[in-house]
């Protein structure tokens, strides 16, 4: 065997009808066994490998293990196999890397998953843990933590992510929670380049350099007159990160029951009042809808896709709202645009341009998006989705960054610099995010898998023209699954584990052998 026996074969050929299990480790000869593996199951529709869902997951299956490479970083002391943000990014950035354990990276690979996580985690002069990475979103970190216990188990590295996102959530309380507002300030989740940002967030206090950075990080290093003197400077507050911080309170208490800890009280206080300043602050009557900045510049009320999606699937807004969310949210024929309507600077109708962050149709959003319309038995909005990426994938045989909303093929934006030369951004290549936003809505809306600490509840969904979905092999703790899922629709007529019949819908999270769960469905 190659010495790093790390790319993976073309994955998507390699997946048959039975599991596949690729070792990341150096072969040294060593007899000791590696949690380094990839485990990989199988999934077949109507009987077949080769109908285009089966295809495409095939696809992001080899995406995402191409992915993978040694790398050292953070906490992680040695070179290590960790999951990184896409083929032209040479390291995992740490709101993908919590996105991606989120996703189900954490099933297919748990070690793999918390090397990733530990490589974003750096030690402070004080000897303490914190997150590391792009300040305002990093939380999303502890997301990816939380589920990635879900699916492994592992309670000793719940105790390290317990304690890591509280020290990190107290230097953001301390650096840039707003009391005036009772928000937390900072872009937007993922959104690191200005194009995501009205126009005043391209200004330069050199006149003649406005528009000459791309990152918004760099807004605050050249306005000192307008930042906010405390924390990094910035005087935005973002829908989809306060959503987040929201999640992260709520999820410490989560932590602390799962390891047998009293929570403090504090972290529920804190989380509901966040809860009532997202809603009043964000959330437009008149819209039935959430809005997206708050700031000193007048606000920005567009549609941002993630924040709503994050709103949804994190409970901040209601079922009333919910209803009207359905209602109003924009959706282009590619996808849910990233933030809805592009910035005017960006729109050259002759070239038909959108900007990097504003207008494209980026998957890693598609997938939250779909999942909270399963949340809501939204069949049509996941099904506008799950089609538009699947057919994606297997036109361009692999999972691209970015999207044109309209047209629908790869495409990287227009964003400062290049818009006085109005020359296209990049589009990123076999882009991790976007195979495990497939992978999500998969495991987690098809199949239904929903996870808790007590284990996994049931809540299929099999649209019209797929009469069968298996997924056999996947890895779940202590357990390997197969499951079977025939009929049409989201009715559970009969769910059987290991032929046994049961009502409960549910897999225990203490099952220890290999499973067989069988379920029927049919429309309402």
């Amino acid at each position: 065997m190659n010495r790093k026996s790390l790319l993976i074969l073309l994955l998507a050929g390699l997946l048959t009808q039975c599991t596949a299990k690729i070792n990341l480790e150096y072969d040294d000869g060593s007899d000791t066994p590696s949690d380094n593996t990839i485990t990989i199951p199988s999934l077949a529709v109507n009987g077949e490998n080769t109908h285009d869902i089966a295809k495409a997951y095939r696809i992001a299956i080899g995406d995402i293990a191409g992915n993978v490479q040694y790398h050292q970083s953070g906490t992680l002391k040695e070179a290590a196999p960790c999951l990184y943000a896409g083929l032209l990014y040479g390291k995992p950035w740490t709101r993908d890397a919590g996105i991606n354990v989120w996703n189900g990276f954490g099933l297919l690979s748990p070690g793999v998953a918390k090397n990733t996580l530990l490589a974003q985690v750096v030690t402070h002069e004080d000897g303490k843990d914190f997150i590391d990475g792009q300040y305002w979103d990093k939380i999303i970190w502890s997301v990816g933590a939380w589920n990635y216990y879900l699916y492994s188990g592992d309670e000793d590295f719940l105790e390290t992510a317990y304690e890591i996102t509280q020290n990190t959530l107290q230097q953001l309380e301390n650096d840039e929670f707003s009391p005036e507002l009772g928000l937390f300030r900072g872009p937007a989740v993922y959104g690191d380049g200005v194009s995501a940002y009205p126009e005043i967030y391209t200004h330069h206090q050199i006149k003649d350099k406005n528009g000459s950075y791309s990152g918004i990080y760099q807004w605050a290093e050249v306005n000192d007159s307008l930042k906010v003197k405390k924390g990094y400077g910035m005087p935005m507050c973002a829908l989809s990160t306060n959503c987040v911080y929201y999640e992260a309170y709520t999820l410490l208490s989560e932590m602390a029951g799962a390891l047998n800890e009293r929570p403090n009280r504090e972290w529920k206080v804190k989380a509901d009042k966040l809860y009532q300043a997202i809603n009043v602050h964000y959330w437009d009557a008149a819209k039935k809808n959430y809005t997206y900045l708050i700031d000193p510049f007048g606000n920005c009320d567009a549609q941002e896709s993630l924040g709503i999606a994050f709103a949804l699937l994190f409970d901040v807004a209601s079922q009333e709202k919910a209803t009207g969310i359905f209602e109003s949210t924009v959706v282009e024929p590619a996808g849910i645009p990233c933030v809805y309507p592009s910035f005017k600077r960006f729109r050259n109708e002759k070239l038909d341009s959108y900007g990097r962050h504003s207008g494209t149709v980026w998957p890693h959003i598609q997938g939250f998006w779909a999942d909270a319309a399963m949340k809501y038995d939204r069949h049509d909005i996941f099904m506008h989705e799950f089609n538009a990426l699947t057919r994606h994938a297997v036109r361009d045989f692999q999972f691209v960054e970015i999207y044109h909303p309209t047209k629908e093929t790869p495409y990287g934006g227009i964003q400062e610099p290049h818009l006085k030369e109005w020359t296209e951004w990049f589009c990123a290549e076999r882009q991790t995010w976007s195979a495990t936003a497939y992978l999500r809505m998969i495991f987690k809306d098809l199949i239904g898998m929903h996870f808790s600490d007590k284990g996994i509840a049931f809540k299929p969904f099999l649209p019209e023209g797929v009469h069968e979905l298996s997924l056999k092999g996947l890895k779940y703790r202590d357990a390997i699954l197969d499951i079977t899922i025939s009929g049409t629709g989201s009715v559970i007529e009969s769910f059987a584990v290991n032929g046994k019949k049961t009502k409960d819908y549910f897999l225990p999270a203490k099952i220890d052998e290999k499973t067989v769960v069988e379920i029927k469905v049919a429309q309402e």
